[in-house]
């Protein structure tokens, strides 16, 4: 199989680039079954990275009806030691406007019915993988200067909060957000984060606000139409941002510090790991044995 080593999870508009040549697309298959959609393989500007529709090609999968362990798993098959996802995001904080950008490094889980698809542990082998940090501050700083590079209004730091979804946020859910302090929020990215790190790819956030949720007064109530408006103003800025992102990191010099997230994580003795789980998680756990 093709070993890439950067690895993008967003929409459309990110991987139907200008600048993204040599395209193939590439199914992988995993033991957690299959991913959102096959992954679109190709160069940006010499670089050769992976693209996932998070949602399937034509947004076909609800937030709750993601595969997050097959997409983070064939992440990991690939070869891929660095995610930067791209995600829509709504916002809970007036400084963070409809256009702008925020690389959080924070996350708060309101999420209900994803526990099966927030590890891959489990079935014999238990893990507890540290997650104080959650967001690779080294793509972080990437992310930050490529916005900066591009121009683009960009808020660094911050804590997104990942809810259950598909509706969007009461007024009074916005407000107590708020009241705790959250800064902007979304469907998605917290398992992804989760399963990056216990697959050892480090692992960062681009969110692009496209509306003020519905707590700001005077501010017309979130709507579908209003979303996909800021959405595409937003995609041009993320694909020259990523392109700028993609770079830097493929010029890193410093190696992947998530390498071994999870070298101390496992509690089960390996002689006590059940054959089928180890054979599930073996891209994962197979140098631990």
């Amino acid at each position: 199989m093709e070993k890439v080593q950067i690895g993008i999870i967003g929409g459309s508009g990110l991987y139907q680039m200008a600048e993204l040549q040599n395209i193939r697309h590439v199914p992988v298959e995993t033991p957690f079954g299959n991913p959102s959609d096959a992954f679109i393989v190709g160069e940006l500007e010499g670089v050769t990275v992976a693209f996932l529709p998070r949602h399937g090609r034509g947004h076909r999968l609800l937030p709750t009806e993601l595969p997050f362990r097959a997409n983070i798993y064939a992440m990991k098959l690939l070869g891929v030691e660095y995610i930067l996802s791209v995600s829509a995001v709504g916002s809970l904080q007036e400084r963070y406007a409809p256009t702008d950008m925020v690389v959080p490094d924070q996350f708060f889980d309101r999420t209900r019915a994803r526990a099966k698809e927030s590890t891959f542990f489990g079935e014999g082998i238990v893990g507890h993988v540290t997650f104080a940090h959650p967001v690779c501050s080294e793509l972080g700083d990437i992310l930050e200067e490529s916005c900066r590079e591009v121009g683009v209004n960009v808020h660094r730091g911050g804590t997104y909060i990942c809810m259950e979804g598909p509706a969007f946020s009461t007024k009074a859910e916005s407000n107590v957000y708020r009241q705790w302090g959250m800064d902007i929020i979304g469907m998605t990215n917290l398992q992804e984060a989760k399963l990056a790190r216990e697959a050892e790819i480090a692992y960062a956030t681009l969110a692009l606000v496209t509306d003020y949720d519905c707590w700001y007064e005077g501010h017309d109530d979130v709507t579908v139409d209003m979303v996909i408006e800021y959405l595409n103003k937003n995609v041009r800025n993320a694909q020259l941002i990523l392109k700028e992102a993609v770079k830097r990191v493929a010029a890193k010099t410093t190696p992947n510090q998530y390498r071994d997230a999870i070298k101390n994580a496992i509690f089960t003795a390996p002689d006590l790991w059940p054959e089928e789980t180890f054979d599930k998680l073996e891209a994962i756990i197979g140098k631990y044995r």
